[in-house]
């Protein structure tokens, strides 16, 4: 019988059999646009990116750093928020209560390591009570012993280079990348993003900083976002409940930053590239794409994929020469500092918190 295939089956003429296949597939009017927009898409969003990365200020000299321990395993960023005013006119430092202060100091240090076990985001007070190493004062060229001070102090006296090698003798951990970021450039990329998402289990009011925040869960902008990092009046911990709560921060802003709708719409990329892109300065050997693992890093630690926490302390309030400073726990911090730098699971827990 005509159109019966073996054991009866009845096929179907040749001619719906190719209509039923086209029906399938989307008409080709339609792919060829898809493939037509996403191929924009992508050429933009390289075309972006090339711009940045062409863009970055490549400042910082690791190279410059003498005496640098030997490489440990997995990476190691410090990451600094300066309170540099560059970029904001006089009605913006009023509006954002930054002060006039001219040039910058440190506002904030995180030593962020990744590896095999995850990332683990580390605070360090900038009234850490330190050893500086010998140094050439820049004005005079006269050399300046090592010794005490706090960990601001280095940032202030030899930049970020002095800032590193600092870092690097009190901790042991080589520094691999370096980006700093000033009130500016950090107030564009919140609200590039359109804001980050925080929840306070208590109203915040504080003069200094400007903040004014209620309890419960909302949408920052850049301006309280700055308020809320800044501020530690209303901490019961001072320096160190700010830490933490610049880490949260973070850790939320990289996972806004990284949301799809970001990562795939140009527009929207771009205009996150470019709002940092003012006040962020990196070290000669960092990139776009060192930049994109450090906000993947601290996205996955927003998402259970990693650790916060402050460098073990053991007094808060350390009666020194140059005023109050935080004293570390020196056998905790050895023990905290020589897991990261052999990339071990890190045991080391807050004594208040628990937290590791």
């Amino acid at each position: 019988m005509a159109g019966q295939g073996i054991g009866g089956g009845t096929h179907l003429p040749p001619r719906r059999i190719r209509n039923a296949d086209r029906g399938s597939r989307p008409p080709r009017r339609l792919r060829k646009t898809v493939i037509g927009v996403v191929t924009v898409a992508v050429v933009a969003s390289v075309s972006s990116y090339a711009w940045a990365d062409s863009k970055l200020n490549r400042e910082v000299d690791l190279a410059k750093v003498q005496n640098r321990p030997p490489d440990g395993e997995g990476t190691n960023y410090l990451i600094v928020g300066s309170d540099s005013r560059d970029g904001l006119s006089d009605d913006d430092r009023k509006s954002l209560h930054t002060g006039t202060a001219e040039g910058r100091r440190t506002d904030s240090m995180i030593l962020m390591h990744t590896g095999a076990q995850g990332t683990t985001m580390m605070s360090l007070p900038r009234d850490s009570w330190v050893t500086i190493p010998g140094y050439l004062r820049p004005e005079t060229g006269k050399h300046v012993p090592a010794g005490k001070n706090k960990l601001n102090a280095a940032f202030s006296i030899g930049g970020p280079e002095l800032l590193v090698r600092t870092v690097e003798l009190n901790t042991g951990l080589k520094i691999d990348h370096y980006a700093e970021i000033g009130f500016a450039g950090f107030v564009n990329i919140v609200d590039s993003v359109g804001g980050v998402d925080v929840c306070l289990d208590r109203d915040i009011k504080d003069k200094k900083s400007g903040a004014d925040l209620k309890k419960g869960c909302q949408t920052l902008n850049g301006r309280n976002a700055l308020a809320f990092v800044r501020q530690r009046h209303q901490e019961a911990e001072g320096d160190l409940g700010r830490s933490q709560n610049q880490q949260k921060f973070l850790a939320a802003l990289a996972r806004k930053a990284g949301q799809s709708d970001t990562m795939l719409s140009p527009a929207k990329l771009y205009a996150t590239m470019e709002a940092g892109l003012d006040t962020l300065i990196v070290d000669k050997g960092t990139g776009l794409e060192n930049l994109t693992s450090m906000f993947r890093a601290m996205k996955g630690v927003s998402s259970g994929g990693g650790k916060r926490l402050n460098v073990p302390v053991s007094n808060p309030a350390l009666q020194t020469p140059k005023g109050s400073a935080v004293q570390w726990d020196e056998a905790r911090a050895r023990k905290l500092f020589g897991e990261l730098k052999k990339d071990r699971p890190v045991t080391v827990t807050d004594k208040k918190t628990g937290r590791r």
